[in-house]
């Protein structure tokens, strides 16, 4: 059997070789190495798998179960827009069950993708934004939202969409 190694496309070798020459060395490397990878491409590319493997003295699945184990790397490029719904106690005690329901409708997620159908909007709940005086707290494309409801996040989404529209 042969075995297939992903190629790493073109356009991400430079971030992948800088991400090695800046932390390769340190001991303990292939956190910031992963970190420094997505922190250029939004994301670690398969193919940056066997390269950093290689630089770093370690198995592909040592690096592939990091980058796996880890919820923060994101194996895929992330869409244009992001929102994060927290399901933590406080939050759930104000109705973020019902309102994870609700954008979940909304993006046409029916599946366990979290990426909207029109793919332009990455939905993720998460557990415990620190903001439960707030509940239900959300971030949205980074901004710390609090106090959601149904029609503040249908307000959320329509923005995203017309950013995406003002950008095609």
């Amino acid at each position: 059997m042969t075995e297939r190694v992903p190629q790493l496309a073109a356009p991400y070798v430079q971030a992948v070789a800088e991400a090695l020459e800046r932390h390769g060395e340190q001991p303990g490397a292939l956190l910031p190495v992963l970190h420094a990878i997505q922190d250029a491409l939004g994301f670690v590319p398969e193919g940056a798998v066997a390269p950093i493997a290689e630089a770093l003295n370690l198995t592909r699945a040592d690096v592939h179960g990091v980058v796996s184990f880890y919820h923060e790397f994101r194996r895929t490029p992330p869409a244009r827009h992001s929102l994060r719904l927290c399901r933590a106690e406080a939050c759930q005690a104000m109705g973020a069950r019902a309102l994870e329901r609700h954008a979940c409708e909304r993006l046409g997620i029916h599946d366990d993708t979290h990426r909207s159908a029109d793919g332009t909007i990455d939905f993720e709940p998460v557990y415990c934004l620190g903001n439960c005086a707030l509940a239900p707290a959300g971030l949205v494309d980074g901004e710390l939202r609090g106090r959601l409801t149904p029609k503040a996040l249908d307000t959320v989404i329509d923005a995203m969409r017309a950013d995406c529209r003002n950008i095609a």
